[in-house]
C-alpha cells in the first residue's frame, strides 16, 4: 500500500488506508463502461447506432411492440432521453409509432423490416462487443463478473 498501512475488510480482504479513486467501484464502473463503449463505437460506427439506440430497438423487438413507457423502463433511461431515442429511429426507418387501440393515449413502437434486419445483421457485432469488453478475463471470471454485475443491478 502507498503508506504501508492497509485495512482489513471483513471478507478478509484488504484496502489501502488512504481513499484512491482508482480502488472505488464508481470510477472502476465508469472506466468499464467507457471502455465497453468504446469499442461499441468502434465495431458499430457504420450502423450509427448509440449503445441505447441498439437495446430499444432489441428490446422492441424481444418484446414485439412497446409503448414509451416500457421501453423507458426496460432500457433504464429516463423519459426525455427514450423520447429522443424514439425520434431517431423512428426518422431512420427504423420503428414506427402507431396509436394503442385500447388507450389512444399512448403510443406502441413497432420494428419496421428495415429495423429488424439492421439488428439482425448486427447481433453478431454486438456478441463482438461483449468479446472484446470481456477479453482480459477468463472464460470462469467472465462468467463470474457477470454473475456479480447483475447481483449489483
Amino acid at each position: 500500500m502507498k503508506d504501508g498501512t492497509s485495512v482489513q475488510l471483513g471478507s478478509g480482504a484488504e484496502v489501502d488506508s488512504l481513499y484512491t479513486i482508482e480502488q472505488q467501484v464508481g470510477f472502476l464502473l465508469r472506466r468499464t463502461h467507457q471502455r465497453s463503449t468504446a469499442i461499441f463505437q468502434n465495431l458499430f460506427a457504420e450502423s450509427g447506432l448509440t449503445p441505447l439506440q441498439f437495446a430499444s430497438l432489441m428490446k422492441i423487438r424481444d418484446q414485439g411492440r412497446a409503448s414509451q413507457n416500457l421501453l423507458g423502463r426496460l432500457t433504464y433511461a429516463d423519459p426525455a432521453t427514450i423520447m429522443g431515442v424514439i425520434n431517431r429511429l423512428v426518422e431512420r426507418g427504423l420503428i414506427r409509432k402507431s396509436v394503442d387501440p385500447d388507450d389512444k393515449r399512448k403510443s406502441i413502437l413497432i420494428l419496421t423490416s428495415k429495423g429488424l434486419n439492421l439488428i439482425e445483421s448486427l447481433e453478431t457485432t454486438a456478441r463482438e462487443v461483449s468479446r472484446e469488453t470481456l477479453a482480459p478475463l477468463s472464460p470462469d471470471e467472465q462468467k463470474t463478473f457477470l454473475l456479480l454485475l447483475a447481483k449489483l443491478t
